[in-house]
């Protein structure tokens, strides 16, 4: 049964029951982007949480499909419950911000991004090292996207720039929109031809990084490192941007 933003039932379970394959469907796509601690039935558990508090937050008259509204419900709770386990480790973080330092640091002495090798070179490791350093942290990915740029409540996201939300807001709310979106489609064309491609296929085409791998020809490892990277240098520039 399909619901138009003008229709909603009286009994919210039946809302819930019939988009339950959204969480069955964001949650095989998180699977792989979560600590090994976090198995598939959490991530399902949370994103059940999400879709419950979707049916119970959604308001048809703001013109928005429930699908859409549930879609980012389900991944907020997701994310907000892998913050609650705080699975990012100290270890992992101080490595994050040791990249992120880096890259700017080269990037402002180079006037363009550092290839890898000039940042296994600046962090005094092997390439091969620095590779590793990128897939370790390539879960911060999935957070990336969705934390927000500033920090207010209603902050823009990556995400936001990505997708186009802002039917029916107002037109500075729009303005404001295009801006953030043509400083990321800029910011896009300075990544590498590999970055870019994993970006699109991942966002846009919402391809899983094992099918990514098969089209690239290359292992799923490498795409998680690619996409790791490609993110360390949007949110750097993003939020200089911003700025």
């Amino acid at each position: 049964m399909a619901y138009t933003p003008h229709q909603l039932p009286e009994d919210r379970s039946t809302l819930i029951t019939d988009h339950l394959v959204l969480v069955d469907i964001i949650a095989g796509r998180m699977v792989t982007q979560v600590p090994a601690f976090m198995n598939r039935d959490d991530i399902k558990s949370a994103g059940l949480m999400g879709l419950i508090d979707a049916a119970n937050k959604f308001k048809p008259e703001k013109k928005i499909l429930f699908k859409t509204f549930a879609e980012y419900r389900i991944r907020g709770a997701i994310l907000d419950e892998m913050r609650k386990l705080d699975w990012f480790s100290r270890s992992l973080r101080e490595k994050q911000s040791n990249i992120n330092r880096c890259m700017m640091e080269l990037e402002r002495d180079l006037g363009r991004y550092p290839e890898e090798h000039e940042m296994a070179a600046k962090l005094d490791i092997s390439l091969e090292e620095y590779q590793k350093v990128l897939g370790q942290v390539s879960h911060l990915g999935c957070v990336s996207l969705n934390e927000t740029l500033d920090h207010s409540e209603t902050g823009r996201s990556f995400q936001d720039a990505l997708i186009d939300t802002h039917k029916g807001s107002s037109p500075v709310s729009i303005l404001e929109q295009h801006e953030l979106t043509r400083v990321i489609a800029e910011i896009l064309e300075l990544l590498s031809e590999k970055e870019r491609l994993v970006i699109s296929l991942y966002y846009y085409e919402e391809l899983t990084q094992k099918e990514i791998a098969e089209v690239l020809d290359v292992s799923e490892g490498r795409i998680s490192q690619l996409h790791s990277q490609a993110l360390i240098k949007l949110k750097s520039k993003v939020k200089n941007a911003l700025d």
